[in-house]
């Protein structure tokens, strides 16, 4: 062997030795930490396509080496060019954004066609049944927002909702009755309608939509006021945003005080949290707009309670996250005993689903 080669051939066996490292350090980790190695799922598996690809995956977020190198390059990157990666954005003043809502906001959207006739055939089907549908598709922050993106936007106009707008217009035109937060929101004037470091709205704004959405139904006569009598109990609370948490790292969230937020609580009269009731006149679905304050802390302070101590009766509801374009009607087809005495059914989507929503547009039945 040549001196010449030599050179090379450290090089081969370096690059070998680097390769082969990152296996071992993962199959070290795994068995320190008393977990079988992860080398054996492989085995496991029915070797299809499908098998192999949920292998790749476990193995891309299970990584003992990638997890770190990861952290350790977002964390660079966002002290350098203050940059959160591939699902977030930094606007001014310390706001962040869902980089999915502001391409939706942005960028031409084609799935308005599809997303209308979804929606057509789901009032068809239900005025068959004797049931009315109120359609209100829920603004996305950089709608409402969008001077707070940047120095680059704050010449832009609010709110844009051009995609959103065109989707309003086509349903009216189709007899679907809608509502529009957006010009409501426009309107609005004091605290931010939305959270700082979240996707979704702030109590304020939650609270404006459910009000708005109550005098809607009050305004078409769907909605008769029932006989509860609710108060409003304040709680406060601290709540990390979930743009912060979709970064996934530690290290960065850090750097991220959670936000204070005040939020009133939906009591009866015997001091009790609101709670729905499945016989219940009106229905409402949704996604986490609906989730948040509503199923997780504080509970029964979201727009569903909300809207009951507006409309001063229980509702009844299904909130999926990220799934109210197709999935909540999915589960209202495996819950057929909900539509049971139903006059009035709320149907809440973000904005972004239009374009993005998980399973598409899909045409659900109702359930027998």
């Amino acid at each position: 062997m040549t001196r010449t080669r030599l050179p090379q051939l450290g090089l081969v066996l370096v690059l070998l030795l680097a390769i082969c490292a990152v296996g071992l350090i993962q199959v070290v980790a795994e068995t320190t930490g008393a977990a079988t190695p992860q080398l054996l799922d492989l085995f496991r598996r029915t070797p299809t396509a499908a098998g192999l690809r949920a292998y790749e995956t476990d193995l891309e977020q299970n990584s003992w080496c990638g997890n770190r190198i990861r952290v350790a390059t977002q964390l660079a990157a966002f002290v350098t060019f203050r940059d959160l990666g591939a699902k977030a954005l930094i606007g001014r003043d310390g706001w962040l954004f869902y980089r999915p809502g502001l391409e939706y906001v942005l960028e031409p959207c084609d799935g308005l066609a599809e997303a209308a006739a979804a929606i057509v055939a789901f009032r068809d089907a239900l005025a068959e049944r004797g049931i009315k549908l109120l359609v209100v598709p829920a603004p996305e922050k950089p709608s409402i927002y969008p001077e707070r993106l940047g120095l680059f936007a704050q010449g832009l106009k609010k709110p844009m909702a051009t995609h959103t707008t065109r989707l309003i217009e086509t349903l009216r035109n189709n007899g679907v009755e809608c509502t529009d937060l957006f010009s409501t929101f426009a309107g609005a004037s004091g605290k931010p309608l939305y959270l700082v470091q979240d996707t979704h709205w702030a109590p304020g704004g939650m609270r404006l939509a459910a009000e708005t959405v109550a005098r809607r139904l009050a305004e078409l006569g769907w909605v008769s006021p029932g006989q509860a009598v609710y108060d409003l109990k304040p709680v406060n609370l601290l709540r990390q945003g979930d743009i912060v948490e979709m970064v996934q790292n530690p290290a960065i969230a850090e750097r991220f005080e959670p936000e204070p937020i005040v939020c009133e609580q939906v009591i009866d009269a015997e001091q009790t949290p609101y709670k729905d009731a499945a016989e219940s006149p009106v229905l409402v679905l949704g996604d986490s707009f609906l989730r948040i304050y509503e199923r997780d802390e504080p509970g029964a302070a979201g727009f569903v309670a909300h809207l009951a101590r507006e409309l001063r009766m229980p509702l009844a509801s299904i909130i999926n996250d990220g799934g109210g374009s197709t999935l909540v009607r999915q589960e209202l087809y495996r819950k057929p005993e909900l539509l049971k005495g139903k006059r009035v059914v709320v149907w809440e989507f973000a904005e972004r689903d239009i374009r993005f929503g998980v399973e598409g547009w899909q045409r659900v039945p109702l359930p027998e």
